[in-house]
């Protein structure tokens, strides 16, 4: 279990990375201004793809945030405090990544004049 919400993090990190590699490129540059407009024409280009892999990844860590939630309280209930805070803090980091995730490709859909399909918003909350 606990290697399933490493690696349901580990997906939203790689993510996070990706969509901020995304962000990065289409950030204009100094020196150039005729550049521009193709960097963002390639990146309004994959918008859509963008968004289908942010909420296929989506579906996959909300399926296991509830169980991991769930794996929290039994060891509160046991008495294992320690154990549940760290998996408590994942599913926070899980969570926290998703929205700067959603927040990132929020901005290149504003950026590119397409709507927002996404955003989907996370379920359960850290206890």
């Amino acid at each position: 279990m606990l290697r399933r919400i490493i690696a349901g993090t580990a997906v939203a990190g790689a993510l996070t990375l990706g969509v901020a590699g995304v962000a990065g490129a289409a950030t204009p540059s100094s020196g150039t201004s005729g550049n521009t407009g193709t960097s963002s024409a390639t990146i309004c280009a994959r918008v859509g793809k963008i968004e289908a892999r942010v909420q296929a990844l989506e579906a996959k860590v909300n399926a296991r945030i509830p169980k991991a939630e769930a794996r929290e309280a039994k060891l509160r209930s046991e008495g294992h405090t320690k154990r549940a805070d760290r998996i408590a803090d994942r599913i926070t980091k899980a969570q926290n990544r998703e929205s700067k995730v959603n927040a990132r490709l929020s901005k290149i859909e504003a950026r590119c004049g397409t709507p927002a399909t996404s955003g989907t918003t996370g379920t359960g909350t850290a206890s």
